[in-house]
């Protein structure tokens, strides 16, 4: 199923996309509990998903979505947790900083250059925590932060946990997943550079409201076969700009789990992403948004995410 928040006018309701792509059933009118948001439906587990699979066969209350905003399909989520998992990614993106860098300090520009993956990332996944207040969702207009002039996406595929647990093993990380969505992961990149040198991990530099935003909808897993095959793709414009495979990860979620949860319990309800995908970046190619672009990421099986940005 692909399952949707959206407001049609009288509040946040919890939606199923039928068939056509283009109708949703409004799961909330049933008046289940399981089904009134959904947060409540990832807590409901299996009984929930059974609930909502016979709404949208009955089909008794539907919604055009041309009608209705798409708003984030998990308004509020518990946790939001990123990675960085993407070989050439994670070897590109400091090149970039260090030609941002050079920019700032009014320097020539070194020019591009191969990165290396650091063997950190290699040993294990690293991420870090970010602002789950800050979430918007597709078609919102993302309103870039004063203090920043560098504008940048990130596309990335996040999965939202279902189950809750800790120590989870790898080999029965994905039963705890409830569904996959698209991440945009806005980053202020000259804030972004400063902040870093404190070696704390990003703050204001991805903090900053709508700088995290999903959908259009979550896909429950049993559509997704292999995730690692998904094709990911970035249009500035209309322009492609990336074009690349969600499995060149050197972790997969299995493992982003089974790290995570060391010690420490998830929740129903909190967000992963896997990181920018391969070439998944302005910064990767030194090439930065501008007031009013239009940045559409689309991946295989899931859907389009679509957002403009403006400055303040």
């Amino acid at each position: 199923m692909k399952l949707a928040t959206f407001d049609g006018g009288k509040g946040q309701r919890l939606g199923a996309l039928m068939a056509d792509g283009q109708t949703l059933v409004c799961l909330t009118s049933t008046g289940q509990p399981a089904l009134a948001s959904m947060q409540a439906l990832i807590e409901a587990g299996e009984a929930g998903l059974a609930a909502a699979r016979t709404a949208l066969e009955t089909a008794e209350a539907q919604v055009p979505v041309a009608q209705v905003r798409l708003l984030a399909p998990l308004p509020l989520p518990q946790q939001i947790r990123d990675a960085s998992t993407a070989p050439r990614h994670i070897a590109n993106a400091p090149v970039g900083m260090r030609r941002l860098a050079a920019a700032l300090a009014g320097e020539p520009d070194p020019g591009p250059a191969e990165g290396v993956v650091p063997d950190v990332y290699k040993a294990q996944p690293i991420f870090y925590i970010t602002n789950r207040f800050s979430v918007a969702g597709h078609e919102d207009t993302v309103i870039w932060p004063g203090y920043s002039e560098y504008m940048d996406y990130e596309l990335e595929v996040a999965v939202v946990i279902g189950k809750g647990g800790r120590d989870i093993v790898p080999d029965a990380a994905m039963d705890h997943v409830f569904g996959f969505t698209i991440f945009n992961d806005f980053s202020a990149r000259d804030a972004q550079l400063r902040e870093m040198q404190g070696l704390l991990g990003p703050a204001k530099g991805k903090s900053f409201d709508a700088g995290n935003v999903f959908g259009p909808w979550i896909v429950t897993t049993d559509e997704i076969p292999d995730y690692r095959d998904l094709r990911c793709v970035a249009r500035i414009n209309g322009k492609v700009v990336t074009d690349s495979r969600l499995g060149e990860m050197l972790h997969g979620y299995e493992a982003m789990i089974s790290f995570i949860s060391n010690a420490e319990t998830l929740h129903p309800g909190e967000i992963i992403g896997g990181g920018t995908v391969d070439d998944g970046c302005g910064l990767e190619r030194f090439e930065f948004l501008s007031d009013g672009d239009v940045v559409e990421l689309e991946v295989e099986g899931i859907g389009l995410l679509r957002n403009t940005v403006r400055r303040a």
